[in-house]
């Protein structure tokens, strides 16, 4: 929202705290971290426990690759937060919170969430070329068509209707991945050699997901239609894990309810109770064989907490943020953006450490392209539906910087990926970690007016 001195304040899209400013300086801001501590944890709690086992079983019915369920089922349900955000800022606050939080949070996921899964996953997990380049260049082609509808401040119906056209473009060219990733392949097998012998390599360090070994060490190359997303035995055979198989896995699967035998985990499982507890009565555990069945509407659900979640979390993050200082247009691009897209950071994390890193990154550039339809749907319905002699209004003040920034990620992010041999490892966390600074370094000096020709001011200075 936007008041007459010009400054930009987001803490009227949430309701008021539970304390005075005057009380949380003096001691309530505890209780404010503390809340934003326990909504993390209970982040990791719903992705760990129900999203990530429903993306599975949905995978292996639909036989997805890991990139592809990465950049479809995964990036929309862990994208929930910001397709809330964009519906409020269209039909409720009217504002341009929907613009800010996606476009602002662009770079933490692509650089931010890659160096999170390179220095806290314990495993290296090797990358294929084909899934990378298609989701950075669908990103790149869905950011340049997104800054050149708000170029001009407004939206029309068709400019609306050509972002969700291109999402659907995208959604076909996944549709026909596997076929268009072996003629690629076939046609351009010079250029991707060093990515053959990088897998091979992997695959003599590491037997892949879906192989097994018999009288010696055969290692075969493991096909993109294979799914296996989540299996660590490898006991299987190449072709998807059957339903019947894994419903003698989900027989012995333990509670939600069994402590572990760790003593750190044993203090977070008591911590997380009270969550897992509400988790268990409004969820269908779809690990479990006789909520086999119900995985979807374990991921609807476990999508709809995640949002909650979030909501939670950014609502907390805000309120500290201004109890301690922190100038809006900094809060945005480093705790709000951080905040919104924790479910994509945990669940890219998680994965990461399970070496799918296939997954993992196409979770991260496909949240991204999945924020932008987010965009796209709310401005459609009203620009189509209910207002549609009125276009939307938009501030696309800082939009040049923007550009610049979101094209520039993506390529940085791609360098890196390449010059680090294709894998996600600590030393490509490093770097992303570096990028990531710098960027948002920048960006903060622009917006403060340091650098650029920035006229925004900041609430209370």
């Amino acid at each position: 929202s936007e008041n007459r001195t010009g400054c930009i304040s987001s803490s009227s899209e949430f309701p008021e705290g539970f304390f005075t400013p005057q009380e949380r300086k003096d001691g309530g801001i505890v209780i404010y971290f503390l809340i934003i501590l326990y909504m993390f944890l209970a982040v990791s709690v719903v992705c760990d426990d129900y999203f990530l086992p429903s993306l599975e079983i949905i995978s292996e019915c639909l036989g997805l690759s890991q990139d592809v369920a990465g950049a479809t089922f995964m990036a929309a349900g862990s994208s929930a937060p910001e397709l809330v955000t964009a519906f409020l800022g269209v039909f409720v606050t009217k504002g341009d919170i929907g613009v800010s939080t996606i476009l602002g949070s662009a770079i933490y996921n692509l650089l931010g969430i890659s160096a999170a899964c390179g220095l806290f996953s314990s495993v290296v997990s090797r990358l294929s070329c084909w899934p990378l380049f298609r989701d950075c260049l669908a990103y790149t082609i869905s950011a340049a068509a997104v800054l050149a509808m708000i170029s001009d401040n407004t939206i029309y119906w068709y400019e609306s209707a050509s972002l969700l056209l291109i999402y659907g473009c995208y959604i076909l060219v996944l549709c026909f991945d596997i076929k268009i990733n072996q003629y690629l392949m076939k046609k351009f097998s010079p250029c991707c050699t060093c990515f053959t012998k990088a897998m091979e390599a992997n695959a003599e360090q590491q037997p892949l997901i879906g192989w097994r070994e018999e009288s010696g060490p055969l290692i075969r190359p493991q096909s993109r239609t294979d799914s296996g997303i989540f299996q660590e035995e490898g006991d299987y055979s190449h072709l998807s894990t059957s339903l019947h198989g894994l419903d003698e896995i989900s027989k012995d699967h333990p509670s939600v309810f069994t402590m572990p035998e760790a003593d750190m985990k044993r203090i977070l499982w008591v911590l997380s109770l009270p969550i897992i507890t509400l988790l268990y009565l409004t969820i269908p555990d779809c690990r479990r064989q006789f909520w086999r069945n119900w995985f979807m509407v374990t991921f609807l659900i476990s999508a709809a907490w995640i949002s909650a979640i979030t909501y939670v979390l950014v609502w907390m993050i805000t309120i500290a943020g201004e109890t301690l200082g922190i100038p809006e247009s900094v809060m945005g691009l480093t705790l709000l953006a951080a905040g919104t897209s924790v479910p994509d950071t945990v669940a890219s994390v998680l994965v990461a450490r399970k070496g799918n890193g296939d997954m993992a990154m196409s979770n991260i550039v496909g949240s991204n392209i999945f924020d932008l339809l987010c965009l796209g749907i709310p401005w459609f319905i009203k620009t189509a539906f209910i207002s549609t002699t009125e276009p939307i209004e938009v501030n696309s003040g800082g939009l040049t910087y923007t550009a610049i920034s979101l094209l520039c990620s993506v390529f940085f992010i791609f360098l890196a990926v390449h010059l680090n041999g294709w894998k996600i490892d600590k030393k490509l966390g490093a770097i992303c970690l570096v990028l990531y600074l710098v960027f948002t370094t920048l960006s903060i000096l622009y917006e403060l007016g340091i650098i650029g020709n920035n006229p925004t001011r900041v609430c209370g200075n």
